[in-house]
């Protein structure tokens, strides 16, 4: 594993951090390593959750609509002179 230091953190944040790992009963350095990884970790999209809890295992077939581009609404589409 790689060790990563962070200089120039300012106190407030280093106090909330202090906070957050007591909170949950964590070292400070464990908590951090939680911040990073839930930061940097892509979330689940509602449609990838369905098909896991609803999907195929579970005897349940989805199908989802495709999306078709999306038109502005026509009195967007031309410019207006808001000075008249």
């Amino acid at each position: 594993m790689a060790n990563l230091s962070i200089r120039k953190l300012d106190d407030e944040t280093i106090a909330r951090l202090r906070i957050h790992a007591a909170h949950h009963r964590i070292s400070m350095e464990e908590e951090a390593r939680r911040i990073l990884r839930q930061a940097v970790t892509p979330s689940t999209r509602l449609g990838d959750l369905a098909v896991q809890c609803f999907g195929e295992k579970f005897g349940v077939e989805l199908t989802f609509p495709q999306h078709a581009p999306h038109e502005p609404p026509s009195y967007l589409s031309h410019s207006v002179d808001a000075f008249g």
